[in-house]
C-alpha cells in the first residue's frame, strides 16, 4: 500500500492506493517545516489520519511539502512518517515538485504555486531546474493568500477600507488591533492567519476594491517572479493552488497582458499527483 501526499502549509490532501489501483482520499494539516515540529507533525497524524488507515501495511510514503527547502528540512517531516508509518519507504521532497509533475507530467514546462505562499519553477520533466526565491511571507509571496490578507490587514488597521467594506469586515471578524498584533507575532502560524482573509476577498469579489486587491497581488507576482525566468514567454502558464483557482479569470488575464498562454489552474493537484505515480509505478514493472 502506497500514500501520496500533497502538503501545503495549511492543509494536506493524501490519497491510499492499494495494489489493486482502489483510492482513498482523506486530509490532515499541512506540516511546514519552518513552522512545526517532528513531534507536532507526529502528534497531528497519530490525531488525524483515518482509524480505517492500515499502518502497518503501508509501505512506501510519499510526500511533496511547503517548506521543504533542505535535507534537513525534509528530515523534520520524514522522521514524523518513520514513526508512524514504522514499515514504510518514506520518501519527502518540495510541493513546488509536485506541483510540477501533476501540472506538467515528464513534459518540460513552467509551474507555479498560488495557495496560502506563492512558489513557482522550471521544470524540465524531471526534475527543478530554475526557481526564483518566493522569500516567503515577509518579503514575498507575491500574489498569495497571506500576501492579499496582508494587504487587506492592513487597510482594515489603517481604516482605508471602502466606505461600507470596513464595517462589514469588522463585523465578520471582530478582530482588535490588539488581537491581529498578537496573532501575527505571538501565536504560532502567521502565514495561514494572513491567507485566511483571501476568502474575504473572494465572498466580496462584487466589491472594486476586493477585485483590486487581488489584480494587483497577482500583477506584483508577475513583476516580481515571472517576468526574472529566461524566456518566460515561452512557456505556458501552469499554476496549482485555492487562490490561483479561485480567482482564475483575474490571474488568467494577468498572465495573458504579460505575453504568456494560460494552461492548466487548477485547485489541488493530488488527482493528478497520483497519476503521476501510477504511470511511473506501471514503468516498474
Amino acid at each position: 500500500m502506497i500514500l501520496i501526499a500533497d502538503g501545503g502549509s495549511t492543509k494536506s490532501s493524501w490519497c491510499q492506493l492499494d495494489e489493486a489501483g482502489n483510492r482513498v482520499y482523506f486530509n490532515t494539516e499541512g506540516y511546514n517545516p519552518d513552522f512545526i515540529t517532528t513531534e507536532g507533525i507526529a502528534q497531528s497524524l497519530e490525531k488525524n489520519l483515518p482509524d480505517t488507515l492500515p499502518r502497518q501495511k503501508v509501505t512506501e510514503v510519499y510526500y511533496y511539502g511547503a517548506g521543504v527547502s533542505s535535507p534537513k528540512k525534509a528530515e523534520v517531516i520524514a522522521k514524523a512518517m518513520r514513526q508512524i508509518f514504522p514499515q514504510a519507504e518514506v520518501v519527502v521532497d518540495h510541493d513546488l515538485l509536485a506541483s510540477a509533475r501533476a501540472l506538467l507530467g515528464r513534459k518540460p514546462g513552467f509551474a507555479a504555486i498560488l495557495g496560502t505562499g506563492t512558489n513557482s519553477c522550471l521544470y524540465d520533466g524531471n526534475k527543478i531546474t530554475y526557481n526564483v526565491d518566493s522569500l516567503g511571507y515577509f518579503l514575498g509571496d507575491e500574489g498569495s493568500g497571506s500576501f492579499i490578507g496582508k494587504r487587506l490587514l492592513r487597510d482594515y488597521l489603517r481604516g482605508l477600507l471602502p466606505d461600507g467594506l470596513q464595517e462589514i469586515f469588522k463585523e465578520e471578524f471582530n478582530l482588535t488591533r490588539e488581537d491581529i498584533l498578537d496573532k501575527l507575532y505571538n501565536q504560532p502560524l502567521p502565514n495561514r492567519f494572513l491567507a485566511s482573509f483571501a476568502k474575504f476577498t473572494y465572498d466580496h469579489n462584487n466589491i472594486s476594491y476586493c477585485r483590486e486587491i487581488v489584480l494587483q497581488g497577482f500583477e506584483t507576482f508577475f513583476a516580481n517572479i515571472v517576468r526574472h525566468y529566461p524566456n518566460y514567454q515561452d512557456y505556458t502558464f501552469n499554476c496549482i493552488g485555492s487562490v490561483g483557482y479561485n480567482f482564475r479569470d483575474a490571474l488568467s488575464q494577468v498572465a495573458k497582458d504579460h505575453g504568456m498562454e494560460v494552461g492548466k489552474i487548477i485547485r489541488s493537484p493530488i488527482d493528478d499527483l497520483v497519476a503521476f505515480h501510477e504511470e511511473e509505478l506501471a514503468k516498474s514493472k
